[in-house]
């Protein structure tokens, strides 16, 4: 059985997701929070095609989650530059932005994303 919090992320998840869309010229940057790490993915959702991905979770693992989630919106927008990729659809996947969602979300800014 989920948890309260859980089925209210869950709920907000549904209700963006309604909204919002990737295509190829315009990806999603959506974004999943474990305990241990933090994800994100540039999606095509026309196509149903992953086209990047970056993580925090490496063997020289920063302590400060803050830190790597800034590391990892730098990963994803240099990626998403180099194949000619600048603007992008935020999902934050039913998190709060604020913390980790919010650092990744400023990284990938000042890596030169749009959004």
């Amino acid at each position: 059985m989920a948890t309260t919090k859980n089925l209210r992320r869950t709920r907000i998840k549904r209700a963006i997701r309604a909204k919002i869309a990737g295509t190829a010229e315009r990806p999603r940057l959506t974004v999943y929070r474990s305990n241990s790490a933090l994800y994100a993915q540039l999606v095509d959702d026309l196509a149903g095609k992953t086209l990047f991905s970056a993580t925090s979770y490496t063997k020289d693992k920063v302590n400060n989650n803050i830190e790597a989630a800034k590391t990892v919106g730098l990963a994803i927008a240099a990626k998403a530059k180099a194949a000619g990729i600048e603007k992008v659809v935020f999902d934050r996947n039913g998190y709060l932005y604020h913390g980790r969602i919010k650092s990744l979300a400023e990284g990938a800014r000042e890596g030169g994303l749009q959004f």
